[in-house]
């Protein structure tokens, strides 16, 4: 349907630089929506602080209740509500219906309580939000592109609610934080993280696009639930996958020419490849594996200058051997190398441990990216084992010696007291990166002295 835009200007209640009065002609957008339209559009309504001059203008008049509400009387009831809700998730359908009604309101509110809020309306809960997507469902927010509809993707990205998208996080759900394959829920981490960017980066939501790539789940209890919400068939692989990828990121390039695309919770068979695939296609990159290897190694530069040492000076052992692994070890060399270090040598420095224990180069049936990392197996002959036939997590700590721990696996208790207790009886100042395991998977531990 196309709206003329002749309705009067609304003034917007700007999130960075406070509310109500009157503004720039920055504050200000030509509308076309009056009346219940206008207030269930997130991006424009006020709610109760509509002047009374624009709800006689906008045919508001008589739709809200009398008193003009100021912005911080808005913050003080709705925080006031929030601070009701006696469980995370309640806490989180409370933010996400309020950013259904109010971005605006929504965006203030958690700018406000950031601390307290940021890990409601993103991990750990977000993760708990995506297990139960389809049982707390309220309303739409993003693009679900499903492969039922492969030959239709230019449509569905024709229904986008901005044309003027300049960024898009995408995730399949596959790989949804710590917790595996949760289908259509995986939706959930995308709109996160871009809150997330609103907040932190100051990015318009208006800008922004989640889409969730639904095709199918291999959760047996999803695929069972009456209520899933997603398309209910095994998830799809092989050449069909990679198909659909390619049909979906040419329609993205047709929609949104200059957009920034983000992939997003890919399993690891996928991760890397797809943002090789694409990387020079499209101005894309994955958080999983260059973001969570960029912040980490800005962690670990900046506990190398504080105990003296360089990048170089390290040894490197890191439980897990995923994507998140691959990513942190590929930025640990170019931070190496940016020393002086050749790559061979920065590779050498660098120990992977996974779940079978340490990645050898005679380990049959690797990914390529495990493979980049993987140790000559005639270095274990000099090394002393708890059991000759497993190389495990403390077998290395205690013939390696290393000076940085880093864990990136969704097992929790693997860096026990004993693998602790062992690598600073054999490194002075030791660096450890226990990075965030979720919830149900991580495990509390009460702090002693």
């Amino acid at each position: 349907m196309i709206y003329e835009l002749t309705c009067p200007r609304v003034e917007f209640v700007s999130l960075f630089k406070g509310g109500g009065g009157m503004g720039s002609e920055d504050d200000y957008v030509e509308v076309s929506l009056t009346g219940h339209e206008l207030l269930d559009n997130p991006l424009l309504n006020k709610g109760t602080a509509f002047p009374e001059d624009e709800r006689r203008e906008f045919g508001l008049f008589g739709l809200l209740p009398p008193h003009v509400a100021t912005v911080d009387e808005q913050l003080a009831r709705t925080y006031g509500n929030y601070k009701m809700k006696n469980s995370d998730l309640e806490r989180f359908i409370f933010l996400v219906a309020m950013q259904d009604r109010n971005e605006t309101l929504f965006y203030m509110l958690v700018q406000q309580h950031l601390t307290e809020m940021m890990p409601v309306i993103y991990t750990p809960v977000v993760g708990l939000a995506c297990q139960t997507y389809s049982r707390i469902y309220r309303r739409p927010r993003g693009i679900y592109v499903s492969y039922q509809y492969k030959d239709e993707i230019d449509t569905v990205l024709a229904n986008a609610p901005n044309p003027n998208t300049e960024v898009i996080v995408v995730t399949d759900g596959e790989r949804i934080l710590g917790l595996g394959d949760l289908g259509v829920g995986g939706i959930g981490i995308p709109v996160g993280k871009l809150a997330l960017y609103t907040l932190c980066a100051g990015i318009p939501p208006a800008s922004t696009l989640p889409i969730i790539l639904d095709v199918g789940t291999d959760n047996k209890d999803l695929l069972a639930d009456p209520l899933y919400l997603g398309w209910r068939h095994e998830r799809v692989r092989g050449q069909d996958y990679d198909d659909f990828i390619d049909a979906f990121i040419k329609a993205v390039m047709r929609r949104f020419p200059t957009v920034l695309l983000q992939w997003e919770d890919f399993a690891k068979s996928n991760a890397s490849r797809l943002l090789n695939r694409y990387r020079d296609r499209l101005c894309s990159f994955n958080d999983d594996i260059q973001g969570t290897g960029a912040v980490t190694v800005a962690g670990l530069i900046a506990a190398s200058r504080v105990i003296g040492k360089r990048m170089s000076d390290h040894r490197v052992v890191m439980f897990g051997a995923g994507s998140a692994a691959n990513g942190i070890s590929d930025q640990i060399v170019a931070a190496m190398m940016i020393e002086g270090t050749a790559e061979l040598e920065a590779r050498s420095r660098i120990w992977l441990v996974d779940k079978h224990g340490l990645v050898t180069a005679s380990r049959e049936g690797s990914e390529e990216t495990k493979q980049k990392y993987a140790r000559p197996q005639a270095e274990l002959t000099s090394w002393k084992l708890q059991n000759s036939s497993h190389c495990g997590l403390g077998d290395v700590v205690h013939n390696v010696s290393p000076t940085v721990l880093i864990g990136t696996s969704a097992q929790p208790g693997l860096f026990t007291e004993a693998v602790v207790r062992e690598m600073a009886s054999r490194t002075e100042r030791p660096i450890i990166f226990p990075l965030s395991n979720r919830r149900p998977r991580a495990r509390r531990f009460r702090r002693t002295s």
